[in-house]
C-alpha cells in the first residue's frame, strides 16, 4: 500500500501539474546529491573493500544458504546476476556514456582535451568506474551475506532482514519501522525499473523510425512498453527455472554474438588495445576517481546519479542474488560479483562506446551529432549502422535492448512479489501484477511526456538516501554474521 501508493500518488500529482512534480523532483535530487553525495562515494569504497577481504579471507569458504550444494549451474547463475543490473541501463548507458566522456572530457582529468586519442583512456576509465566494480559491489555482496544468513535462520524473504542482526525478531514482526524498511526498498526498486521501461518506449520508438521507417508516435512507444510488459509477465510467471533463466541465458549469448561481431567486422584490435590500456588507468586511478570531489554539478549527473540508482537497487538485487545462490560459497558468489561481472561489462562498454569513440575519431560528429540531437537510441544507431551489414547489427541491438529491459522488469517483479509475500515462490497473479503496474506506470509518464520519464529517473536517486541508511550497517554486520556462520559450519 505504501509503495504502490506513492507511485499512484507520483502519477497523479504528473496528470494534474506535471512541470510542478518536475521541479520538486529536480529540488529534492539536488538536496539528495549535495547532503548525501559523499557518503555515498566513501560508503560504495568501503562495501567493496570490506568484500574483497571477506573473499579472500577463511570466510570465502563459508557455504551460503540452505543447502549443501547449488541447483543453478554457473553459466545460467551469472548469467541471471549480469543481466538482471546491466539491463537496468548498460545497453544504453554503453553507448552514451564514452563518447560522452570523450566529447567533453571528465573534469578530474580537465587537462586533457577533448575529442583526441589521448582523450580515449580518460573516457573510457570513467565509464568503468561507473558500471564496475563498485557498482556490482554494492548489489550482491555484503548484503546479500546478511540476507542469506537470515534465511538460513528460517526467516521470511523481506528487505527488512537485513537488519536482523541488530534487532533479531523484532524486525521481523508485524510494525512500522520493519513496514517502512520493506516499503523504501520496493520503492527504490520500482522506480529504478519503471523508468528504462519508460526510456526504452521512446528510445524502441527512434530506432525503428530510423531502421524502418515506422512513425515514432506515441502508439509505437505505447506498443514498445506492451510488447515489453507481455515478455516479463510470461517470464515471471513461469519463475527462476523457466522463463527468467531462458530470458537470461538468451540475453548473454546474444550480446556475445553481437560482440564478436563487432569485433569481427569493426575495430577489433582498437577495441581491445583499448580495453587493455584503459583498463590499467582505471586500476591505476581507481580511488582518485572512486573519491573525486572537484566538480559537484558533474557529479551529480554522472557519478552521484548511478551510485544513487545502484543503491536503490541493493536490497532487492541482493534478495535475488540470494534466491538463485544456495549452496554457493561466499568467495564463489563474490568472484562472480566482484570479478566477473564488472569485467563483462567494462568490456561491453568498450565493444560498444569504443567503437563509437572510434568513428568520432575517423568522422567528426558522425556519432556526438545524433547523441546531441537523439539521445542514447540515436548514438546505438549511429555507432553500428556505420560497420559493414549495420543494419542487420542495428536490429539485433534493438532486439537485445528489449529483452535485456524485459528481463530487469520481470526479475525484479518476482523479487518485489517475494518481498511482500515473504517467500521464496510468490503467487504467480503478484508476479504479473507487478509487471503490469510497473509497464501501466510508465505507459502514463510516455503520454504524459519525456519529462514525467526524466523527472521519475532522477526520483531514483531520492528514494537512494533511506535506503543508504539501510545499508549502512551491513558494512560491520557482514563480517560479523561471516563469522558465526564459519563457526556454526566449523571452518577455522
Amino acid at each position: 500500500m505504501i509503495s504502490g501508493g506513492f507511485l499512484l500518488l507520483f502519477v497523479i500529482a504528473s496528470l494534474i501539474h506535471v512541470d510542478f512534480v518536475a521541479d520538486l523532483v529536480d529540488l529534492s535530487f539536488g538536496w539528495a546529491t549535495s547532503y548525501f553525495g559523499a557518503f555515498w562515494q566513501v560508503f560504495m569504497v568501503l562495501v567493496f573493500a570490506i568484500a574483497i577481504v571477506l573473499m579472500v579471507s577463511r570466510y570465502g569458504n563459508i557455504r551460503l544458504g540452505t543447502r549443501d550444494r547449488p541447483d543453478i549451474n554457473n553459466f545460467k547463475w551469472i548469467a541471471m546476476i549480469i543481466t538482471t543490473l546491466m539491463a537496468g541501463g548498460g545497453v544504453f548507458w554503453a553507448a552514451a556514456e564514452p563518447v560522452s566522456h570523450f566529447l567533453e572530457t571528465p573534469p578530474m582529468y580537465g587537462d586533457v582535451p577533448s575529442g583526441e586519442a589521448a582523450t580515449i583512456a580518460p573516457a573510457l576509465a570513467q565509464s568503468f568506474l561507473d558500471w564496475g566494480f563498485l557498482a556490482w559491489a554494492v548489489n550482491g555482496t555484503l548484503t546479500a551475506v546478511v540476507i542469506m544468513y537470515g534465511q538460513s535462520k528460517g526467516l521470511p524473504m523481506k528487505p527488512r532482514i537485513l537488519l536482523y542482526p541488530i534487532f533479531g525478531e523484532k524486525i521481523m514482526e508485524k510494525n512500522v519501522f520493519g513496514t517502512l524498511v520493506d516499503a523504501c526498498s520496493i520503492l527504490a526498486v520500482a522506480a529504478g525499473t519503471i523508468g528504462p521501461i519508460g526510456f526504452l518506449g521512446l528510445q524502441a520508438a527512434y530506432m525503428m523510425d530510423d531502421l524502418f521507417g515506422i512513425p515514432n508516435t506515441l502508439i509505437t512507444q505505447l506498443a514498445v512498453v506492451l510488447g515489453l510488459v507481455l515478455i516479463a509477465a510470461i517470464s515471471a510467471m513461469t519463475g527462476i527455472h523457466k522463463g527468467i533463466q531462458f530470458l537470461s541465458r538468451f540475453n548473454v549469448i546474444f550480446a556475445i554474438v553481437l560482440s564478436v561481431i563487432i569485433l569481427l567486422v569493426g575495430p577489433g584490435r582498437f577495441i581491445i588495445d583499448q580495453f587493455i590500456g584503459s583498463f590499467g588507468i582505471y586500476v591505476q586511478d581507481f580511488l582518485q576517481l572512486a573519491f573525486y570531489r572537484g566538480d559537484e554539478g558533474w557529479l551529480s549527473q554522472w557519478t552521484l546519479f548511478f551510485w544513487g540508482w545502484f543503491i536503490g537497487y541493493a536490497p532487492m538485487m541482493a534478495m535475488f542474488i540470494s534466491r538463485v545462490s544456495h549452496g554457493r560459497t561466499l568467495r564463489e558468489l563474490f568472484i562472480a560479483v566482484l570479478v566477473i561481472a564488472p569485467l563483462v561489462m567494462n568490456f561491453w562498454f568498450t565493444v560498444v562506446g569504443g567503437t563509437g569513440i572510434f568513428n568520432e575519431l575517423q568522422n567528426p560528429g558522425s556519432v556526438g551529432g545524433p547523441l546531441e540531437e537523439g539521445g542514447q537510441a540515436a548514438a546505438i544507431n549511429a555507432i553500428v549502422t556505420q560497420l559493414p551489414f549495420g543494419f542487420w547489427i542495428a536490429i539485433g541491438f534493438l532486439l537485445v535492448t528489449v529483452v535485456f529491459v524485459a528481463t530487469t522488469a520481470d526479475t525484479l517483479s518476482y523479487t518485489i512479489s517475494i518481498s511482500i509475500s515473504g517467500t521464496d515462490n510468490p503467487p504467480k497473479a503478484m508476479r504479473v501484477f507487478w509487471a503490469i503496474t510497473m509497464g501501466a506506470v510508465g505507459s502514463i509518464l510516455i503520454v504524459l511526456g519525456e519529462g514525467s520519464v526524466d523527472a521519475l529517473q532522477s526520483f531514483i536517486v531520492v528514494t537512494a538516501v533511506p535506503v543508504s541508511l539501510i545499508l549502512l550497517p551491513t558494512l560491520w554486520l557482514a563480517p560479523r554474521v561471516a563469522k558465526k556462520m564459519a563457526k556454526d559450519q566449523g571452518i577455522k
